[in-house]
């Protein structure tokens, strides 16, 4: 029999102001909403959730201002931690949870804790890239890089890895996930029309023939004031390790996008594509060495 999992992905939009609320009314707003789509997600029968990335809030990293440390939370200390653990339980249900987390005051990390099915905390990934990106990506005032790795995560229904937003556009951690045993990459994004829609359908099916298991892509949608930075177009998916996108969500609704994913097809593609057979990582040296270094070498 196949072993088939059914997953889902929650996209959504922010569209309280903190012109109009308190950032404390915004979380409690962007929490009750996400619970209502995740009991639609329960409903489906959904199995492993990936929610959007910083879900509780706007991107507020349109902006540079402290205010925002206000929504940090420890892990998995905090309460959307220990509310997420209860909600997973309710529903046997897998959940990814994208939080802005503190570690101690002053030292922050975009971080998705990963909760298994009966409730138990597993884990959390902390975002390895951070970018400082035009027109209002501005990542490096609020986070410090990741130090936990590339961690797999053993739940009830499947081996899931976490790399959140930028982390897409590097296919080194990518690889890595496939060689520690993920079937299925969940990727917690937020990213606007004008800047990456082009690459939104390349990179992460790319990762996903390139290392041979499932990828989860997950945007918000909508425009969040008082900013304008774009457009945050939606289109959160599922692809298979052929490449192929199997489910998709629209470009401008809330919404749950739900997939069935074979994971035999994982060693179904693995047994033609033996890429990790193949590697030579004895030959990939420079992809370590100071910029300077490698290109002297060269």
């Amino acid at each position: 029999m196949a072993r088939m999992v059914r997953c889902g992905l929650i996209q959504a939009q922010c569209e309280w102001s903190p012109e109009k609320f308190s950032l404390v009314q915004i979380k409690e707003k962007m929490i009750a909403k996400h619970e209502k789509l995740i009991a639609a997600a329960a409903k489906s029968k959904v199995q492993i959730l990936g929610l959007q990335e910083l879900f509780y809030g706007p991107y507020f990293c349109a902006e540079q201002n402290i205010r925002w440390y206000e929504l940090t939370e420890r892990v998995p200390e905090g309460p959307t931690t220990k509310l997420m653990q209860k909600i997973a339980a309710k529903h046997r249900m897998v959940i990814v949870v994208p939080v802005y987390e503190e570690q101690m005051p002053g030292l922050y990390f975009n971080t998705a804790a990963v909760i298994d099915a009966d409730g138990r905390y597993l884990g959390k990934y902390r975002k390895h890239h951070i970018p400082h990106v035009h027109p209002g990506f501005w990542e490096k005032f609020y986070f410090t890089p990741g130090d936990l790795g590339y961690s797999v995560f053993e739940t009830k229904y499947a081996r899931i890895g976490v790399y959140i937003c930028y982390d897409r556009h590097f296919p080194e951690g990518a690889r890595i996930l496939g060689l520690n045993g993920a079937e299925i990459v969940f990727n917690p994004s937020a990213t606007v029309a004008g800047l990456s829609e082009y690459l939104w359908e390349l990179e992460q099916p790319a990762h996903a023939v390139a290392n041979g298991y499932f990828v989860g892509a997950i945007n918000r949608v909508g425009k969040e004031k008082p900013w304008n930075i774009g457009e945050f177009y939606g289109k959160s998916y599922f692809c298979n390790p052929r490449g192929k996108i199997i489910a998709q969500a629209s470009r401008d609704k809330d919404e749950v996008v739900v997939a069935d994913l074979d994971l035999d097809m994982i060693e179904e593609v693995r047994r033609v594509w033996q890429f990790f057979r193949d590697r030579r990582p004895e030959t990939y040296g420079p992809l370590t060495a100071q910029t300077g270094q490698a290109a002297a070498a060269d």
